[in-house]
């Protein structure tokens, strides 16, 4: 029996291919999919050829063993049933409804450890932007948002609006986004943002704002260049959370003004490891269970622009890439 996978064959090209199925082992479920979601970030690295080959796609996971070179499968955002299971799992797995962090594919197997179990109060179109919700929620430990601090993030794609939700739930001072596109800084007003400014008129902003300079800055952009913006904007002692992967796109960052005496921190932040300052406290868990309860405040029907079919695949990403105005999270449907 075959199923499809969608593979990034070259820089800008995806083909739907054919892939051999096969039984679950004794420690492993079978999905069928219904909902994958695409990651407008590393996804649309991976298909415009700037992501580094020479590193791991991502090492926590297993469904992510290989290299990012080309051909590859990726993708870890997807939602489908649990038809089948190995003679060591719980028959409770089966007909459950479940998110995967798995690449874009009809039917596969896996472990249960690639799967969280989706709600039963959270929609299969929710349940498709959870490893957004996570990755956000991420964000916050890494931040520490304070009590009336004045918080500013560049970037309103999924990860920036469902962090700028986030965000918005704490007592801060203000919450301030930056965002080129005007129809996502209506959307970032929408989602809580006290205001949301193009580029241009951040510094106007902050010079009638306190003391001109923001607490904790997080850069959500995908732009290398904003880092210096970022740095522009926070104040001594300021912190910068580094959200952005910028694949082999390189940053030129102008360290030789404020950044040195202002003893500003640059923290680096990814999903896939939580802070070790927090380990003790905090597992994956304990991180899951936080990241759904964070989806269910966010208005996911909001963030869907389109959801196009499985096989048209190719059409989805040449939308993300070329008509990005208008589009913000897309889904394939499998059904």
């Amino acid at each position: 029996m075959t199923e499809r996978a969608l593979v990034f064959t070259d820089e800008r090209e995806v083909t739907v291919e054919e892939t051999e199925a096969t039984d679950p082992g004794a420690n492993e479920v079978t999905v069928d999919a219904h909902l994958s979601a695409i990651s407008s970030g590393t996804e649309l690295l991976v298909y415009r050829g700037q992501a580094p080959s020479g590193i791991a796609a991502d090492s926590s996971l297993e469904t992510l063993n290989g290299d990012l070179s080309f051909p590859l499968q990726y993708g870890y955002a997807l939602v489908g049933t649990v038809v089948d299971a190995g003679g060591n799992v719980d028959d409770a797995w089966v007909d459950r409804e479940v998110i995967a962090f798995h690449p874009h594919q009809t039917r596969f197997t896996s472990t249960t450890d690639c799967l969280t179990p989706l709600p039963p109060d959270i929609e299969r179109r929710a349940g498709a932007l959870f490893p957004s919700a996570e990755t956000a929620t991420n964000f916050l430990l890494d931040g520490a948002p304070k009590l009336g601090e004045r918080v500013v993030v560049f970037g309103a794609g999924v990860i920036g609006l469902c962090t700028i939700r986030l965000l918005a739930e704490f007592p801060l001072d203000s919450l301030v986004v930056v965002e080129p596109r005007a129809s996502r800084r209506d959307l970032a007003r929408e989602f809580g943002a006290d205001e949301a400014v193009p580029p241009a008129d951040v510094d106007a902003l902050f010079e009638s704002v306190g003391d001109g300079h923001a607490d904790l800055v997080y850069e959500l952009s995908g732009r290398p260049d904003t880092l210096n913006d970022a740095i522009d904007v926070v104040g001594y002692d300021g912190r910068i959370v580094v959200g952005s992967w910028y694949g082999s796109k390189r940053s030129d960052l102008q360290l030789g003004g404020s950044f040195h005496r202002d003893r500003v921190d640059l923290i680096s932040s990814q999903v896939s490891t939580i802070d070790p300052s927090l380990r003790g406290r905090w597992s994956k868990d304990r991180r899951t269970d936080t990241a759904l309860d964070a989806l269910r405040t966010i208005d996911h029907e909001a963030l869907i622009t389109d959801v196009i079919p499985f096989e048209r695949a190719g059409d989805a990403y040449e939308r993300l890439d070329e008509a990005p105005d208008g589009t913000i999270q897309v889904l394939l449907s499998y059904d």
